[in-house]
């Protein structure tokens, strides 16, 4: 929300008052003085006019959690454990997932109250890989690679699927990058040459990579360099 809209909500002032208040510099947002009526202020904002806090803000959360194999990427579920059983925190309720697993799906799974900066981290306009591990039960051909990077058509949602790379790492291993991930992507993409996925890791989102010391369920804050690099 703008700044001017922000404070003009708030009963005790005008739209006249208000633009005096961004003129004079009375009015700061996380500790910087604003005068542009455009600055944007989001729920996690600290504002105040001259030394009276109009808005606390509440802290942004991010957390890396190691997904193990049995619980489902929600909020809740009424048969399942859920991914954010695992974690030890308040308010989980506030807490939304960026990038959901399948339910035998593992690897880096990323939890934050934060919409925008998931929205970043997940559209595929932004064009940031995800990273999975694959494990096939028939070997996985040379000739996958290529049609991977082509895209393959999706009859039922009428789409085509945007270039994906694989890199083989073993007859029945690979490692593939994908922008998208949506519609079981990646297991469709094998389903294509009536090859089984018998195990899928995500390792990596955008510049995201999962702690290697981080043990299935266990789960960590991001770092304040790990938040800005999306």
């Amino acid at each position: 929300m703008r700044v001017d809209r922000f404070l003009s909500n708030l009963p005790r002032f005008n739209r006249h008052q208000v633009r005096l208040l961004l003129v004079e510099r009375r009015v700061s947002v996380d500790g910087v003085a604003v005068s542009d009526p455009h600055h944007e202020v989001r729920e996690f904002s600290r504002v105040c006019v001259d030394d009276e806090v109009l808005q606390a803000g509440k802290p942004a959360r991010y957390f890396m959690l190691h997904k193990p194999q049995g619980c489902v990427s929600a909020t809740a579920d009424p048969q399942h454990p859920t991914v954010l059983d695992l974690l030890a925190e308040p308010d989980k309720h506030e807490l939304h997932i960026a990038g959901r697993l399948d339910f035998n799906t593992t690897g880096l799974m990323l939890i934050t109250n934060d919409g925008q900066w998931s929205r970043r981290l997940t559209q595929p306009q932004t064009i940031l890989p995800k990273v999975y591990l694959v494990e096939t039960e028939q070997a996985i051909g040379p000739e996958y690679a290529s049609t991977f990077t082509e895209g393959l058509y999706f009859a039922f949602e009428d789409l085509t699927t945007q270039p994906a790379e694989l890199e083989l790492l073993g007859p029945t291993t690979a490692r593939l990058s994908i922008v998208e991930g949506r519609y079981h992507q990646g297991k469709r993409m094998f389903g294509h040459f009536d090859n089984k996925v018998i195990g899928l890791h995500r390792e990596r989102m955008g510049p995201l990579v999962l702690d290697a010391a981080l043990a299935p369920g266990e789960y960590r804050a991001l770092t304040d360099d790990e938040i800005r690099q999306v």
